[in-house]
């Protein structure tokens, strides 16, 4: 899980799943004008990128502008970073016994995000939100590790059974005082979704909207599907160990390589396993291929946390939904629907 959003402030970008550049996508399609137009922006603590493949330029500029503002629309409503967002009056109320009413989208997040933590026992946990100010991710991340005595004390806060939720009154409410959610582990996953959904009431068909790590492929570009590639773990910024040809699915990287610091040999990253409350080890990068965006995103935590025995189990029961793994030993496991499909450019670099 991760601990709260995202920072506000982004030095340098790096796509954990990125469209890869080809020759054909700078030339226009001569025998109907369509293009690669694309617009980005920086919002949910990291850059949105909304590509298109179409003739339409100036409807199309229109309808990504609209589609990246739903991104701030929500980040305004999920964000822990402002008091005054639904998920932070949530927190401030936490414990007091009085339920905080909140609008239908982070409603839904919570919900699903609870749906979540009973299909993962626990391994998803809106509540591992209660460790923020332990771990020093985000801008404030000044290599320090927490002592083990704070970890434990917050540690005792996590427990997704503590979320209250009356669907019918549209409340929720938190059991204890000093508990903490975050939907850092959901957010831009949904709002890739509801990107999606505005470009296609628009009427455009063949799009890839991205924001850092989760993407949604839309339709084709011209009479090619997408090609998207998995970054390498280990390898330098813009190095991708296998790629994929793909179009009408989503994918979400959980990776240990954006935000962390290495200490006494021992990498610490942002994804919390609220089991311990400490960062999870068993993986480097999970990618998951899914219908719908916040589906992917969720599920590469769970199996990021479970490691790729596990994980892998539930992604083959699980129907549409496929995964690439690249475990703690720098080993690549890849589920039975992908096999055929992922193009292995090289194997991931080693490292710590």
């Amino acid at each position: 899980m991760m601990i709260g959003d995202l920072a506000r402030k982004v030095l340098v970008f790096v796509a954990m799943l990125a469209p890869l550049p080809a020759a054909a996508q700078e030339t226009p399609d001569p025998r109907t004008g369509d293009h690669l137009i694309e617009r980005s922006s920086k919002s949910m603590g990291t850059v949105i990128r909304i590509t298109a493949w179409t003739a339409d330029e100036a409807r199309a500029v229109a309808a990504i502008e609209q589609a990246l503002g739903e991104f701030d629309r929500l980040d305004r409503l999920m964000t822990t970073w402002t008091s005054d967002s639904e998920v932070s009056r949530i927190n401030a109320a936490a414990g007091d016994g009085k339920p905080v009413a909140v609008g239908d989208e982070v409603l839904d997040c919570i919900e699903r995000g609870l749906a979540a933590s009973r299909l993962s026992d626990g391994t998803f946990d809106l509540t591992v939100g209660s460790f923020s100010g332990v771990w020093k991710f985000d801008e404030d991340n000044d290599g320090t590790i927490p002592e083990a005595g704070l970890v434990a004390e917050r540690r005792k806060l996590v427990n997704w059974r503590d979320v209250i939720v009356d669907h019918a009154k549209k409340t929720v409410r938190l059991r204890r005082a000093g508990q903490r959610i975050t939907l850092g582990g959901i957010a831009k996953g949904y709002a890739v979704d509801k990107a999606a959904a505005v470009l296609r009431r628009a009427g455009f068909e063949n799009f890839i909207v991205q924001a850092g790590g989760d993407m949604l492929v839309s339709g084709r570009k011209g009479d090619r599907r997408w090609r998207v590639g998995i970054r390498d773990p280990r390898g330098a910024r813009d190095a991708f160990f296998a790629a994929a040809e793909v179009e009408d699915r989503t994918f979400s990287t959980s990776g240990d390589y954006e935000r962390f610091t290495v200490k006494d040999g021992r990498r610490y990253h942002h994804i919390l396993d609220p089991r311990t409350g400490y960062p999870a080890t068993a993986c480097r990068s999970v990618t998951i291929m899914a219908k719908d965006a916040v589906t992917a995103e969720v599920m590469s935590k769970i199996v990021f946390i479970w490691g790729a025995e596990r994980g892998l189990r539930l992604v083959e029961k699980t129907p549409d939904v496929e995964a690439v793994v690249v475990d703690g030993e720098n080993r690549v496991h890849v589920s039975r629907g992908l096999k055929d499909k992922l193009i292995r450019l090289s194997d991931p670099t080693p490292g710590i």
